[in-house]
């Protein structure tokens, strides 16, 4: 009965965060915003606080420094984005239809020779289907556009998020111990077991693999844009932004960034090599140097079970939700980990009686 209870808590405990995620998803955001970025600042407050700093002084700082960088950041480089991609919307239907101008062609000469008549069909196939590809990605973008201007615009994130992160840091060792203490006794030991494996992995992937994303659309950004492609800049910030989840950035801004060089310098190829050149370049640089020492090699998170996380928790809860993702799949692994374990070490498992039973013969 005792576990039976402890089941019917845990079980009706997720269920109650589950259900207050998903009643007050519309106003999360700010808070959610401010405990993640004070959960990614808290070593740095422990480190100034250890060069002599009070904790509210080191946490003040933080924040204030982080509050200056990001207004910077939309002042500086937002704008800039922001005129890249209307341009990017404008130009994509030209864009597809200078691809298709590009690519017919070839249907009209060696994949004639290969498929005969049935060349004039595939190339009808494939001008409609760019056709209604130009019309998606054009609507995808439009909304993710829309939804960009909409947060941007929302002011709480930029007033509220800060100030969430400042008294999170300022109480955030006494709220861990008061949440300690609540654990039963006899408990204890596995709970902070099992809490210091999800705070190895979610913190091992979540700041190395942000600050690798930050590094990479950097990167990817000024190379792009130094090699004159169009939409440099906005390509390379998604690509490195897209980085979250591994070869996702990599492969989607590759692909993007040769269609452009390709409508844009064709027939000149030094332009596609170039562009190549520069995600050769930042692929090897990530995976050679950055990732093994910023994120290292064994965080428990897969990447597909990232990737299934985020649509999952982001379909549920929305932008609140690819937030809560990589800490909660995080968790969720750890805890599934720790069950197999237990199965694999249980009489269940293994066989044996467990001691004190009384052992019945076989038949």
């Amino acid at each position: 009965m005792t576990l039976e209870r402890q089941l019917r808590f845990w079980l009706g405990a997720l269920a109650g965060f589950v259900l207050f995620l998903w009643l007050f998803k519309g106003v999360l955001l700010p808070f959610v915003a401010g405990i993640a970025l004070a959960y990614l600042l808290d070593p740095l407050a422990d480190r100034l606080e250890g060069w002599g700093l009070s904790r509210g002084l080191a946490a003040l700082t933080i924040v204030l420094a982080i509050f200056v960088a990001l207004v910077a950041g939309l002042i500086l480089v937002v704008p800039l984005l922001g005129h890249q991609l209307a341009g990017l919307l404008d130009r994509l239907p030209s864009l597809f239809t200078r691809l298709q101008e590009l690519v017919g062609p070839w249907f009209d000469g060696e994949l004639r020779k290969l498929l005969g008549g049935d060349a004039k069909a595939l190339e009808g196939g494939l001008q409609t289907a760019l056709s209604q590809g130009a019309g998606w990605v054009t609507r995808v973008l439009q909304s993710l556009w829309n939804g960009g201007q909409a947060i941007v615009s929302v002011l709480s994130i930029l007033v509220i998020s800060p100030v969430v992160a400042a008294y999170m840091l300022v109480d955030w060792d006494r709220m861990i111990g008061l949440i300690d203490a609540w654990v039963p006794p006899r408990h204890r030991d596995t709970v902070r077991l099992l809490a210091g494996r999800m705070d190895d992995a979610v913190s091992g992937f979540v700041r190395g693999q942000v600050s690798v994303c930050i590094a990479m659309g950097i990167y990817y950004g000024l190379g792009l844009a130094l090699v004159g492609l169009e939409f440099g800049l906005l390509i390379g910030m998604m690509s490195g932004l897209l980085g979250i989840i591994p070869y996702v950035g990599f492969g989607s801004g590759l692909v993007v960034g040769l269609i452009v060089a390709l409508v844009q310098y064709w027939p000149d190829w030094h332009g596609l090599v170039m562009v190549a050149a520069i995600f050769a370049g930042g692929q090897a640089l990530e995976g050679w140097i950055l990732t093994p020492h910023w994120v290292g090699r064994s965080v428990g998170l897969h990447p597909v079970w990232l990737l299934f996380s985020l649509f999952a928790f982001g379909s549920l809860f929305g932008f609140v939700g690819m937030l809560v993702a990589v800490p909660a799949s995080a968790a969720i692994g750890v805890l599934t980990r720790f069950a197999i374990d237990q199965y694999l070490a249980s009489p269940f498992y293994t066989g044996a009686t467990p001691p004190g039973a009384a052992e019945t013969p076989d038949g």
